[in-house]
């Protein structure tokens, strides 16, 4: 195993602990979130690099516009959270009530 190899799982290792352990403001699992999906891009990328497979070379471009499309859903979950509730707590949201 290379040592950007190591580097890239340890980024990862850390965006999931960062996510575990900060999680009491919606903004911090968001940028946490973020972390993780953008070292779950590079270790794909590289993973298509050394592979050399046709059909895997739309994988890294696949999984950015997912994490494309889980930052606006977040960014705009968080504006309506703010709006309503007037703070980001994750404490304080209640998804049971209509």
């Amino acid at each position: 195993m290379t040592f950007i190899y190591i580097n890239i799982l340890l980024a990862l290792t850390m965006a999931l602990l960062g996510l575990l352990l900060y999680r009491s403001h919606m903004m911090s699992s968001l940028l946490c979130l973020e972390g993780l999906m953008l070292s779950l891009f590079i270790l794909s990328a590289l993973a298509t690099l050394n592979i050399h497979h046709t059909l895997s070379i739309m994988m890294p471009i696949i999984l950015m516009v997912f994490a494309a499309c889980e930052t606006a859903l977040g960014l705009a979950l968080l504006v309506t959270i703010s709006n309503s509730y007037g703070s980001d707590y994750v404490q304080n949201l209640n998804l049971l009530q209509c």
